[in-house]
Protein backbone atom coordinates (compact mmCIF):
# COMPACT_ATOMS: atom_id res chain seq x y z
CA UNK A 1 0.00 0.00 0.00
CA UNK A 2 1.13 3.19 -1.05
CA UNK A 3 2.09 5.86 1.49
CA UNK A 4 2.51 8.61 -0.68
CA UNK A 5 -0.33 11.16 -0.12
CA UNK A 6 -2.72 11.88 -3.80
CA UNK A 7 -2.08 15.87 -4.27
CA UNK A 8 -5.10 17.25 -6.38
CA UNK A 9 -4.17 19.25 -9.30
CA UNK A 10 -6.00 22.56 -9.75
CA UNK A 11 -8.36 22.96 -11.94
CA UNK A 12 -7.64 25.63 -14.57
CA UNK A 13 -10.30 28.87 -14.73
CA UNK A 14 -12.17 28.39 -18.41
CA UNK A 15 -11.19 30.75 -20.52
CA UNK A 16 -13.72 33.67 -20.86
CA UNK A 17 -16.09 33.47 -23.49
CA UNK A 18 -15.38 34.98 -26.92
CA UNK A 19 -18.18 36.14 -29.15
CA UNK A 20 -17.80 36.54 -32.48
CA UNK A 21 -17.92 40.33 -33.86
CA UNK A 22 -21.69 40.01 -34.87
CA UNK A 23 -22.95 38.25 -31.67
CA UNK A 24 -20.76 40.77 -29.87
CA UNK A 25 -21.92 43.63 -31.03
CA UNK A 26 -25.80 42.61 -30.81
CA UNK A 27 -25.06 41.53 -27.62
CA UNK A 28 -23.26 44.60 -26.00
CA UNK A 29 -23.76 47.93 -27.28
CA UNK A 30 -26.05 50.33 -25.58
CA UNK A 31 -29.54 50.12 -26.59
CA UNK A 32 -28.79 54.16 -27.09
CA UNK A 33 -25.74 55.56 -27.72
CA UNK A 34 -25.19 58.49 -25.86
CA UNK A 35 -23.97 61.12 -28.02
CA UNK A 36 -22.01 63.95 -27.03
CA UNK A 37 -22.94 67.61 -27.60
CA UNK A 38 -21.37 70.91 -27.15
CA UNK A 39 -25.03 72.44 -26.45
CA UNK A 40 -26.18 73.24 -23.41
CA UNK A 41 -28.27 70.59 -21.33
CA UNK A 42 -30.67 70.39 -18.78
CA UNK A 43 -32.08 68.12 -16.31
CA UNK A 44 -34.74 66.38 -18.16
CA UNK A 45 -38.23 65.46 -16.04
CA UNK A 46 -41.32 63.93 -16.75
CA UNK A 47 -44.17 63.68 -14.72
CA UNK A 48 -47.79 62.01 -15.16
CA UNK A 49 -50.37 63.28 -12.67
CA UNK A 50 -52.86 60.15 -13.74
CA UNK A 51 -50.94 56.83 -15.30
CA UNK A 52 -54.71 55.60 -16.44
CA UNK A 53 -56.13 58.43 -18.13
CA UNK A 54 -56.81 57.83 -21.91
CA UNK A 55 -54.62 61.00 -22.93
CA UNK A 56 -51.67 59.57 -20.60
CA UNK A 57 -51.52 56.17 -22.02
CA UNK A 58 -51.78 57.72 -25.43
CA UNK A 59 -48.89 59.68 -25.04
CA UNK A 60 -46.94 56.70 -23.93
CA UNK A 61 -47.96 54.44 -26.72
CA UNK A 62 -47.11 56.92 -29.39
CA UNK A 63 -43.45 58.21 -27.79
CA UNK A 64 -40.30 57.35 -26.37
CA UNK A 65 -40.97 58.95 -23.20
CA UNK A 66 -37.62 58.39 -22.25
CA UNK A 67 -35.92 60.44 -25.24
CA UNK A 68 -38.85 62.92 -25.99
CA UNK A 69 -37.42 65.80 -24.27
CA UNK A 70 -33.67 65.04 -24.52
CA UNK A 71 -34.90 64.81 -28.82
CA UNK A 72 -36.40 68.23 -28.54
CA UNK A 73 -33.85 69.96 -27.10
CA UNK A 74 -31.18 69.23 -29.58
CA UNK A 75 -33.09 69.97 -32.03
CA UNK A 76 -34.32 73.46 -30.61
CA UNK A 77 -30.47 74.27 -30.01
CA UNK A 78 -29.12 73.38 -33.52
CA UNK A 79 -31.82 75.70 -34.98
CA UNK A 80 -31.61 79.00 -32.82
CA UNK A 81 -27.67 78.42 -31.73
CA UNK A 82 -24.43 77.68 -32.59
CA UNK A 83 -21.77 76.12 -30.23
CA UNK A 84 -20.43 79.40 -29.20
CA UNK A 85 -23.32 81.63 -29.00
CA UNK A 86 -24.79 82.40 -26.02
CA UNK A 87 -27.58 80.08 -24.49
CA UNK A 88 -30.42 80.72 -21.74
CA UNK A 89 -29.15 78.94 -18.65
CA UNK A 90 -32.13 77.00 -18.35
CA UNK A 91 -31.18 73.69 -15.36
CA UNK A 92 -34.07 71.68 -15.49
CA UNK A 93 -37.93 71.02 -17.81
CA UNK A 94 -40.29 69.57 -16.31
CA UNK A 95 -42.72 67.89 -18.55
CA UNK A 96 -45.86 67.70 -16.65
CA UNK A 97 -49.00 65.68 -18.39
CA UNK A 98 -52.35 66.22 -16.75
CA UNK A 99 -55.70 67.43 -17.18
CA UNK A 100 -56.29 70.99 -18.15
CA UNK A 101 -58.23 72.98 -20.87
CA UNK A 102 -56.24 74.31 -24.27
CA UNK A 103 -53.61 72.46 -25.47
CA UNK A 104 -49.84 73.66 -23.84
CA UNK A 105 -47.94 75.84 -22.32
CA UNK A 106 -44.70 76.72 -20.82
CA UNK A 107 -43.67 78.81 -17.35
CA UNK A 108 -40.99 78.97 -15.08
CA UNK A 109 -41.03 76.97 -12.46
CA UNK A 110 -41.74 78.41 -8.25
CA UNK A 111 -37.86 77.48 -7.56
CA UNK A 112 -37.07 80.07 -10.20
CA UNK A 113 -37.11 81.11 -13.91
CA UNK A 114 -34.02 78.80 -14.97
CA UNK A 115 -36.32 75.65 -14.05
CA UNK A 116 -39.33 75.50 -16.90
CA UNK A 117 -42.31 73.40 -16.91
CA UNK A 118 -44.24 72.32 -19.70
CA UNK A 119 -47.85 71.50 -19.15
CA UNK A 120 -49.33 69.49 -21.72
CA UNK A 121 -52.96 68.73 -22.04
CA UNK A 122 -54.11 65.01 -21.63
CA UNK A 123 -57.90 66.23 -22.57
CA UNK A 124 -56.53 67.28 -25.41
CA UNK A 125 -54.10 64.30 -26.20
CA UNK A 126 -57.02 62.02 -26.00
CA UNK A 127 -58.89 63.55 -28.85
CA UNK A 128 -56.11 63.85 -31.44
CA UNK A 129 -56.74 61.83 -34.41
CA UNK A 130 -54.74 58.58 -33.88
CA UNK A 131 -52.96 59.06 -37.35
CA UNK A 132 -52.11 62.05 -36.51
CA UNK A 133 -50.94 61.67 -32.79
CA UNK A 134 -47.40 60.93 -32.89
CA UNK A 135 -46.46 63.94 -34.92
CA UNK A 136 -48.52 66.06 -33.03
CA UNK A 137 -47.65 65.41 -29.62
CA UNK A 138 -43.78 65.53 -31.07
CA UNK A 139 -44.76 69.29 -32.61
CA UNK A 140 -46.44 70.77 -29.47
CA UNK A 141 -43.64 69.38 -27.31
CA UNK A 142 -41.17 70.94 -29.65
CA UNK A 143 -42.96 74.48 -30.19
CA UNK A 144 -42.90 74.54 -25.79
CA UNK A 145 -39.02 73.45 -25.74
CA UNK A 146 -38.34 76.52 -27.73
CA UNK A 147 -40.18 78.87 -25.39
CA UNK A 148 -37.19 77.40 -22.51
CA UNK A 149 -34.71 78.40 -24.55
CA UNK A 150 -35.13 81.12 -26.86
CA UNK A 151 -34.30 84.97 -26.27
CA UNK A 152 -37.00 87.36 -26.14
CA UNK A 153 -35.62 90.73 -25.77
CA UNK A 154 -35.46 90.85 -22.07
CA UNK A 155 -39.44 90.32 -22.10
CA UNK A 156 -39.59 93.56 -24.79
CA UNK A 157 -40.36 90.85 -27.96
CA UNK A 158 -43.84 90.75 -29.28
CA UNK A 159 -46.06 88.03 -28.71
CA UNK A 160 -46.75 86.77 -32.16
CA UNK A 161 -42.93 86.74 -32.65
CA UNK A 162 -41.86 84.89 -29.82
CA UNK A 163 -44.95 81.91 -30.97
CA UNK A 164 -43.49 82.83 -34.02
CA UNK A 165 -40.17 81.98 -33.72
CA UNK A 166 -41.69 78.64 -31.72
CA UNK A 167 -43.66 77.78 -34.54
CA UNK A 168 -40.67 78.15 -37.17
CA UNK A 169 -38.99 75.61 -34.96
CA UNK A 170 -41.57 73.13 -35.19
CA UNK A 171 -42.08 73.68 -39.39
CA UNK A 172 -38.23 73.15 -40.03
CA UNK A 173 -38.72 70.01 -37.66
CA UNK A 174 -41.13 68.67 -40.00
CA UNK A 175 -43.81 68.36 -37.32
CA UNK A 176 -46.95 70.52 -39.78
CA UNK A 177 -50.48 69.97 -38.38
CA UNK A 178 -51.99 69.46 -41.59
CA UNK A 179 -54.68 72.63 -41.21
CA UNK A 180 -51.52 75.18 -41.15
CA UNK A 181 -51.54 77.31 -44.60
CA UNK A 182 -48.76 79.93 -45.97
CA UNK A 183 -50.05 83.32 -46.06
CA UNK A 184 -53.77 82.92 -44.10
CA UNK A 185 -52.95 86.02 -42.66
CA UNK A 186 -52.88 90.00 -43.23
CA UNK A 187 -50.23 90.45 -40.61
CA UNK A 188 -46.16 89.65 -39.92
CA UNK A 189 -46.96 89.12 -36.32
CA UNK A 190 -50.24 87.78 -36.04
CA UNK A 191 -48.24 84.68 -34.62
CA UNK A 192 -47.82 80.90 -34.98
CA UNK A 193 -47.79 79.26 -38.01
CA UNK A 194 -48.64 83.09 -39.70
CA UNK A 195 -45.40 84.29 -37.99
CA UNK A 196 -43.52 80.72 -38.77
CA UNK A 197 -43.96 80.71 -42.19
CA UNK A 198 -43.14 84.57 -42.72
CA UNK A 199 -39.69 83.76 -40.78
CA UNK A 200 -39.37 80.39 -42.90
CA UNK A 201 -39.48 83.00 -45.99
CA UNK A 202 -36.62 84.95 -44.81
CA UNK A 203 -34.50 82.09 -44.25
CA UNK A 204 -34.77 81.06 -47.53
CA UNK A 205 -34.43 84.54 -48.92
CA UNK A 206 -32.18 85.55 -46.78
CA UNK A 207 -29.97 82.08 -46.28
CA UNK A 208 -29.79 79.83 -43.54
CA UNK A 209 -29.31 80.83 -40.21
CA UNK A 210 -31.85 84.16 -40.47
CA UNK A 211 -34.05 83.43 -37.96
CA UNK A 212 -30.88 82.33 -35.44
CA UNK A 213 -29.68 86.16 -35.92
CA UNK A 214 -33.16 87.16 -34.87
CA UNK A 215 -33.31 85.34 -31.61
CA UNK A 216 -29.26 86.38 -31.38
CA UNK A 217 -30.68 90.13 -31.60
CA UNK A 218 -33.32 89.73 -28.99
CA UNK A 219 -30.43 88.13 -26.44
CA UNK A 220 -28.58 91.98 -25.78
CA UNK A 221 -31.19 94.16 -27.09
CA UNK A 222 -34.97 95.23 -26.60
CA UNK A 223 -37.07 94.60 -29.95
CA UNK A 224 -37.68 97.45 -31.83
CA UNK A 225 -38.40 98.31 -35.66
CA UNK A 226 -34.71 98.85 -36.15
CA UNK A 227 -33.63 95.13 -35.46
CA UNK A 228 -35.52 94.23 -39.14
CA UNK A 229 -33.80 97.13 -41.02
CA UNK A 230 -29.79 96.14 -39.07
CA UNK A 231 -30.50 92.41 -39.94
CA UNK A 232 -32.21 92.85 -43.47
CA UNK A 233 -31.69 96.28 -44.60
CA UNK A 234 -35.46 96.18 -44.92
CA UNK A 235 -38.26 97.64 -42.51
CA UNK A 236 -40.15 94.74 -41.47
CA UNK A 237 -44.01 95.68 -43.57
CA UNK A 238 -41.74 96.20 -46.85
CA UNK A 239 -40.49 92.15 -45.84
CA UNK A 240 -43.80 91.67 -45.07
CA UNK A 241 -45.03 92.88 -48.43
CA UNK A 242 -42.03 91.07 -50.27
CA UNK A 243 -43.55 87.69 -48.60
CA UNK A 244 -46.88 88.55 -49.61
CA UNK A 245 -45.60 88.88 -53.48
CA UNK A 246 -43.65 85.94 -53.53
CA UNK A 247 -47.27 84.02 -52.60
CA UNK A 248 -48.96 86.04 -55.39
CA UNK A 249 -50.71 87.54 -52.75
CA UNK A 250 -51.51 91.20 -52.47
CA UNK A 251 -50.36 92.86 -49.94
CA UNK A 252 -52.39 94.67 -47.08
CA UNK A 253 -50.74 97.37 -45.64
CA UNK A 254 -50.68 96.02 -41.47
CA UNK A 255 -49.62 98.05 -38.79
CA UNK A 256 -47.23 95.62 -36.18
CA UNK A 257 -48.84 94.73 -32.87
CA UNK A 258 -47.22 96.61 -30.07
CA UNK A 259 -45.65 94.14 -27.08
CA UNK A 260 -48.42 95.84 -25.22
CA UNK A 261 -51.20 94.17 -27.07
CA UNK A 262 -49.30 90.84 -27.37
CA UNK A 263 -51.67 89.05 -24.79
CA UNK A 264 -54.49 90.41 -26.84
CA UNK A 265 -52.97 89.13 -29.94
CA UNK A 266 -52.09 85.62 -28.44
CA UNK A 267 -55.37 84.67 -26.68
CA UNK A 268 -57.22 85.49 -30.40
CA UNK A 269 -54.53 83.09 -31.90
CA UNK A 270 -55.34 80.39 -29.17
CA UNK A 271 -59.09 80.73 -30.09
CA UNK A 272 -58.99 80.54 -33.95
CA UNK A 273 -56.08 77.20 -34.00
CA UNK A 274 -56.95 75.03 -32.29
CA UNK A 275 -53.31 72.75 -31.66
CA UNK A 276 -51.34 75.72 -31.07
CA UNK A 277 -50.38 76.80 -27.44
CA UNK A 278 -51.61 79.04 -24.97
CA UNK A 279 -48.99 81.87 -23.10
CA UNK A 280 -46.41 83.62 -24.40
CA UNK A 281 -43.01 83.18 -22.30
CA UNK A 282 -42.29 86.79 -21.85
CA UNK A 283 -40.51 86.59 -18.42
CA UNK A 284 -39.19 88.95 -16.46
CA UNK A 285 -35.88 87.15 -14.11
CA UNK A 286 -38.10 84.73 -11.46
CA UNK A 287 -41.47 85.17 -12.94
CA UNK A 288 -43.71 82.99 -14.69
CA UNK A 289 -43.36 82.77 -18.27
CA UNK A 290 -46.66 84.24 -19.48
Amino acid sequence: MSTASSTSQPTPSPLPLRLDSAQKSSETLPLRPKKKSSFRSAKLRLQIEDLSSIGSQVFLSAVNAATVLEDAVRGVQELLYTPDSEIPGTRSITLILRSMPGVAYTTGSSLDNDHKEIHFSTDYIQHIAKDRCREEILGVIRHEVVHCWQWNGHGSAPGGLVEGIADWVRLRSGFVPPHWSRGSSDRWDAGYQHTGYFLDYLEDVYGEGSVMVINGWLYDHRYGEEMWKTLFKKPVEKLWDDYCKSLGKKPVNSQSVSSSDSHVLQRSCDESTSSDTDEIPTPEPGSPSQ
